[in-house]
C-alpha cells in the first residue's frame, strides 16, 4: 500500500505550468492543473496536510478494492484527485457535453461513467453535491466531441443527472 508521507509536497513547477507533487526520492508526480486554475492555499502550504492525507487514503484504499487497477495507478488516481479537492478553484459545470442518464438504477459508487457525443468514459467523483458533481477523468484521451478532448485526470464538472453508473459486471469486480 502506498501511504501518504509527511514527506510529500506540494510544488508549482513553472517550466510545466503544473501543479507537481514531491514523493521524496527524486520522484514527483506531475498532475494536470495549470497554476492559473488553482487557488492561492497551494503557495501558503506546500506540505500534505493531515486532512489531504486523510482523503488520499481513503480514495486509495477505495480503488484498491476493486481490481482493475495496479497500486501504483490507484496512487495516482488519488494523488490527482487529492489535488483537485483541495487546490482546484470552481469550475462551471459542462454537463452539455454529456448525455443525461434517464436510466432507473441508482449510482452507488465514486466510479462512473459519463456518455459524451463520441465515446463513453469513466470518471471518479472527487466532490458531490446535490445539483453536480466534481469529477476527473479516468480514461486516456476521452473525447469531449470532435474537437475538444479531456486530458486523463483533468477534471469537470457535470449535473448529477449526466452521471451513469458502470456496468459492474462488465469494468469492475470488486474483491472480497
Amino acid at each position: 500500500m502506498v501511504q501518504a508521507s509527511k514527506e510529500w509536497q506540494w510544488q508549482l513547477c513553472s517550466q510545466r505550468n503544473r501543479l507537481l507533487v514531491d514523493l521524496g526520492e527524486d520522484l514527483s508526480l506531475c498532475t494536470p492543473f495549470r497554476q492559473r486554475q488553482l487557488t492561492q492555499d497551494i503557495v501558503h502550504s506546500p506540505n500534505f496536510s493531515l486532512n489531504e492525507a486523510g482523503y488520499y487514503q481513503n480514495v486509495f484504499a477505495y480503488l484498491c478494492k476493486f481490481a482493475v487497477w495496479s497500486e501504483a495507478q490507484c496512487c495516482q488516481i488519488a494523488l490527482n484527485a487529492t489535488a483537485a479537492k483541495f487546490y482546484l478553484l470552481p469550475v462551471q459545470a459542462k454537463s452539455w457535453f454529456f448525455h443525461p442518464y434517464h436510466g432507473g438504477e441508482a449510482c452507488t459508487e465514486a466510479i462512473i461513467s459519463l456518455h459524451s457525443k463520441t465515446q463513453m468514459g469513466e470518471f471518479f467523483i472527487v466532490e458531490y453535491c446535490e445539483e453536480s458533481s466534481l469529477c476527473i477523468n479516468l480514461t486516456a484521451n476521452f473525447k469531449l466531441d470532435e474537437h475538444l478532448e479531456l486530458e486523463q485526470f483533468q477534471a469537470i464538472k457535470v449535473l448529477n443527472d449526466r452521471i451513469h453508473p458502470l456496468v459492474i459486471a462488465d469494468k469492475i469486480i470488486k474483491s472480497a
